[in-house]
């Protein structure tokens, strides 16, 4: 066991946090102090990218005692001892540029609680050249190896929260619920929608197993109720919008005709929380044309570059108040300019 090892071994229990705790996030040295020889505390990697929160203070945003399982569909998956921080997203500096913006896992070692009052650290966000500062075990272990055609291939929190959350969360757990109301990550009257409307999708389901055709309700669709029914090539259309145009949300209807019976448009994904944004308008942030394969940890290039827009994201409404936050994206062919 390396030394590196035994004192990642030895690094404090979790703080209990709660949304809205100010917390302050340790300097680089001290969190060296609890990562393995992968740079990882129990298998959740600490990466670049979040060199640059080291010494700043924030709140928490959520509590991420459970995240979705976007690798393998499993469902949800237990995470202990880790939050999400307000405003602490990836900017893909150390990965190749991936544009994805994930909100960033913070495992409660990594953090120590502060007051309001008590004195600013002096941060190491930037050197004297103004460059942020750098880990080389960080670095490294920001890669995978090369595919087979040598094409690069990157590790991030992503990829590996099959190893950082091994243990599925069934459905009927409780406890997961009980914990998004004391952690301040759902109200009462959100959580008690979140169940309601898991049962109703899970009822859904048998019936599709169980019953004729024609005994299903709205044909044995989740909640929502999206069906695609384009058959073959999805239809696509260019705006060339640019940031800070604003646009509004095509109607659940339109987009509908757009999708493929997998709910696709050319492999991007429409889902039951995209359609809660519907007929709203807001500002584009940003084009998409990169993001990381959580597979494989390849960097996809987008023919077609997606759209962000501000203030959009997964609430996890309709997916048991999933605390992840996902940043959807949007094929401008579901959008139209104002």
């Amino acid at each position: 066991m390396t030394q590196m090892q035994t004192r990642a071994g030895s690094a404090p229990g979790g703080l209990g946090l709660k949304v809205g705790d100010l917390v302050e996030v340790r300097g680089a040295e001290e969190i060296l102090a609890t990562l393995d020889e992968r740079g990882e505390l129990e298998n959740l990697p600490f990466m670049p990218e979040m060199l640059a929160f080291c010494g700043q203070r924030l709140t928490v945003h959520k509590v991420a005692h459970k995240v979705c399982d976007t690798i393998s569909r499993s469902g949800f998956r237990r995470m202990t001892n880790a939050v999400h921080l307000t405003g602490a997203r990836c900017d893909g500096s150390g990965h190749g540029g991936c544009q994805t913006a994930c909100s960033l896992y913070w495992k409660e070692q990594w953090l120590k609680r502060v007051s309001p009052d008590d004195p600013l650290p002096v941060t190491n966000k930037a050197g004297p050249n103004g460059h942020r500062p750098t880990l080389p075990i960080l670095e490294i272990n920001a890669r995978r190896p090369p595919g087979e055609d040598g094409e690069e291939r990157y590790s991030c929190q992503a990829t590996e929260l099959l190893r950082a959350a091994p243990a599925c969360l069934g459905f009927l757990a409780v406890d997961q619920y009980v914990q998004d109301v004391r952690s301040g990550n759902a109200g009462v009257l959100a959580t008690v929608r979140t169940i309601l409307v898991g049962l109703f999708n899970r009822a859904q389901s048998r019936s599709q197993k169980f019953l004729p055709r024609r005994l299903w309700f709205r044909d044995g669709l989740r909640w929502r109720f999206l069906k695609g029914g384009v058959i073959g090539r999805t239809p696509t259309a260019h705006l060339d919008l640019r940031p800070g145009e604003l646009v509004r949300v095509k109607s659940k209807e339109d987009i509908m005709a757009t999708l493929d019976e997998n709910l696709l448009n050319r492999g991007m994904g429409f889902d039951e929380e995209m359609s809660r944004f519907c007929g709203q308008t807001f500002r584009v942030r940003n084009r998409v044309e990169r993001c990381l394969d959580e597979k494989t940890g390849r960097m996809l290039t987008m023919k077609s570059p997606c759209i962000v827009l501000e203030g959009v994201l997964c609430g996890g409404v309709y997916n048991a108040n999933c605390p992840r936050e996902f940043v959807p994206f949007w094929r401008e062919i579901w959008l139209e300019r104002v």
